[in-house]
């Protein structure tokens, strides 16, 4: 295993496969104790892993009772692809657009030609604007690609 945050993702990965629902509570202390870790690195994993550009959900209640959920998104093609709209609502760094088309690739949605076709779109050198211009101008594009492949029609 090249890390501890590794270790612990395939753990919950893990989780997320052998539950029914594609769903699962944890409690934050539990599982850094059982990696002999802070707390914190489990935040960490859950804000750079399990994102929704990913196909995740994650909802967390603090306190006495408190839990953290992970939800995969079902594998049905129009939700997985409205998952992904819905997260380009705001403008978008290279590395969040770069983890949509990952998801949409590694889920079948899109092919490798297509994965690779909307990643030169979505480039910081094809974008040659200065910040916050071209985040939101990525936004906007990956949104009407999607909108596309939703619908079959340009205008989203």
């Amino acid at each position: 295993m090249a890390n501890m945050s590794d270790a612990i993702e395939l753990f919950l990965h893990r989780l997320i496969e052998a539950s029914e629902d594609n769903t699962i509570e944890i409690q934050r202390g539990e599982v850094a104790s059982r990696f002999s870790c802070a707390p914190s690195q489990i935040n960490y994993v859950l804000q750079t892993r399990f994102v929704p550009e990913r196909g995740y959900y994650v909802e967390s209640r603090r306190g006495g009772g408190g839990y953290i959920r992970i939800t995969k998104a079902s594998d049905s093609q129009t939700e997985l692809l409205r998952l992904a709209l819905a997260h380009c609502n705001q403008p978008m760094e290279q590395r969040q657009a770069g983890h949509v088309v990952t998801m949409l690739l590694k889920e079948g949605l899109i092919t490798e030609r297509e994965s690779r076709l909307i990643m030169a779109v979505m480039d910081r050198q094809a974008l040659l604007l200065e910040l916050p211009w071209r985040d939101e101008l990525r936004c906007h594009l990956l949104r009407a690609m999607l909108g596309t492949l939703i619908t079959g029609e340009e205008d989203v």
